[in-house]
């Protein structure tokens, strides 16, 4: 089965820098696999955003990347993941990254997304996240109640993102599972 065959039109357009192999999860409605191969930079994550967005318009909601040969991720190439993200959750859908390289994950991390997006070990794995249901109600870890991770002052976080210790000033940020780390 070609990627066309599962997406019509995705390999209209080719870029030697990034390869991407679709593959359909029968286990799961709306849900595809996309093995990525080369590299996301400023010059090709428009490709890579058009490639991906006709999975999405072709009702695919639920996305699953391998990561394993993906050697090299910008910022840029991360904020394309960023807006997939933005683009299927409203649409009831997620996304789970696996077998990220360590170089890969590190850029990730820098940018504080490491948070933001499901990270598992194994396509299994993230199959059975999409099993399990990803309707996780951000609601119910806010208002979160910390200790600052520096001052050990008790803070209150109403919602996610990025405020100031009242007492020591450093910046901290919440994610929507309520995990404070250094902003």
């Amino acid at each position: 089965m070609t990627n066309n065959d599962i997406v019509p039109g995705f390999d209209d357009e080719k870029d030697d820098s990034l390869k991407i192999r679709l593959q359909k999860v029968d286990e799961v409605e709306n849900c595809i696999a996309m093995y990525l191969t080369g590299y996301i930079d400023t010059y090709n994550s428009i490709f890579f955003q058009k490639r991906i967005n006709k999975a999405i318009e072709a009702g695919f909601n639920k996305l699953i990347f391998n990561c394993a040969a993906l050697n090299y991720v910008s910022s840029t190439g991360i904020g394309s993941f960023t807006a997939f993200l933005k683009s299927v959750k409203p649409r009831g859908g997620d996304i789970v990254l696996f077998e990220i390289q360590p170089k890969v994950y590190e850029v990730f991390q820098l940018l504080g997304f490491s948070q933001f997006f499901n990270i598992r070990d194994s396509l299994d794995d993230a199959i059975l996240f999409f099993k399990q249901g990803t309707t996780v109600s951000t609601q119910s870890v806010f208002p979160k109640i910390f200790n600052c991770p520096i001052c050990n002052k008790k803070l209150k976080a109403a919602k996610p993102g990025r405020f100031r210790c009242s007492e020591c000033k450093t910046i901290l940020a919440i994610d929507n599972q309520g995990q404070v780390f250094l902003g």
